[in-house]
């Protein structure tokens, strides 16, 4: 079932994502090494392997920066098992596509460095990609294109053969910090049919010769396949100038933030450990405060609890000195109705007492009458 734009919460104007995977060894050392350079040049201002963030399969890396000498950006880059990777940068004001791309300064620049391949479709961030022959292939690879909420993806068709003037990759042309973020697939001239048959339920259409941006998933609110297509592209190694006003306005669109996305920027903003010497002291005030206020309310708790103690034993006190100043309790008078039930009592032990069979005195017949024996 397709997430709605409103089921994640919305990707801050700060914020620039984007994830990948890197095709050869030691991803660890490649990023160590790029980050080292970039410290030594003066590129990046510090870098750091926070040792807490380590795990097995999982490494971590922060580095900070500053652009135009006043405005901040921390990074966080995460590689799990070598090869996957996910990039959170966070600026102190919204992010300008015209600065520097994160990525540029995490990962070698060299065409051969193999670190740019999108993780949903294998293609080169860096590169055009040509669309696989088999229809199948070409399919499911658009369908999960089109669903892909971390890459910008856009599908080019060729109205004919290009040469090598052709070939010239959209990504180089793009401004800096949009060149990592965007995927360019190249349809062949007989590969417009399946094409538009694969993306017919995303409502998006290549027109001939021209090119479209993907929605993605979340798609974006504003999103409008129309505005985001162009009717031709001419790939004689000219800047196709509408192409790119087009993904640059859809990368500036409002967007929800892809599957996994929120857990990164958490991690930024919470787990940051390369501070300044200004914000470690900062930090170390906020603890204290913290520590102050917990001590004070501990002391709050304690006295009260003192108070309830003493008020307590007061009340107990005051109780027994109560209990043994009242007088002995002796009993009252006997009321008539006592005297009278105490009185039919005897009476009921007398009767009981001369009933024939007993030990008591029998009455004695009068001396005078005689019986018929005399």
């Amino acid at each position: 079932m397709p997430s709605s734009p409103t089921a994640r919460p919305m990707t801050p104007p700060t914020v620039w994502l984007a994830r990948g995977r890197h095709a050869g060894s030691a991803a660890e050392e490649v990023v160590w090494t790029c980050l080292k350079r970039h410290k030594d040049d003066g590129g990046i201002d510090d870098f750091h392997e926070p040792a807490e963030a380590q795990s097995e399969g999982e490494r971590v890396f922060e580095a900070r920066w500053r652009i135009e000498d006043s405005v901040t950006v921390r990074a966080r880059l995460t590689v799990s098992d070598g090869q996957a990777w996910v990039l959170a940068a966070e600026a102190e004001r919204p992010w300008d596509p015209r600065w520097p791309s994160p990525a540029a300064l995490f990962w070698p620049q060299d065409s051969d460095a193999d670190w740019d391949h999108e993780p949903v479709t294998g293609g080169r961030l860096r590169d055009l990609n040509p669309l696989p022959e088999d229809d199948k292939a070409v399919r499911r690879l658009l369908k999960d294109a089109a669903r892909d909420g971390w890459t910008v993806h856009v599908v080019v068709h060729e109205a004919m053969t290009t040469d090598q003037r052709g070939r010239i990759p959209l990504a180089g042309m793009l401004p800096t910090g949009l060149r990592h973020r965007v995927v360019e697939h190249r349809a062949a001239p007989h590969q417009l049919r399946v094409v538009n048959w694969a993306l017919r339920d995303r409502g998006v259409e290549v027109p001939r010769g021209g090119a479209v941006v993907l929605p993605g998933s979340p798609a974006p609110a504003d999103y409008d396949a129309t505005a985001f297509s162009v009717r031709s592209v001419f790939l004689d190694g000219s800047e196709p100038a509408e192409l790119i006003a087009a993904v640059a306005r859809f990368a500036a669109l409002p967007r929800p933030l892809p599957e996994g996305a929120e857990e990164a920027v958490t991690a930024l903003r919470e787990q940051w450990r390369l501070l300044t010497l200004e914000e470690e002291l900062a930090r170390e005030r906020a603890l204290v405060a913290m520590y102050v206020d917990a001590l004070e309310a501990m002391t709050k708790s304690r006295d009260l609890y003192r108070e309830a103690a003493e008020q307590a034993h007061e009340a107990l006190a005051a109780y027994r000195e109560s209990a043994g100043a009242l007088p002995e309790q002796r009993p009252g008078p006997e009321s008539p109705l006592q005297q009278l039930t105490r009185t039919f009592g005897r009476l009921k032990d007398t009767a009981l007492a001369l009933r024939p069979g007993t030990d008591a005195a029998r009455v004695q017949e009068p001396s005078g009458r005689r019986t018929d024996a005399d």
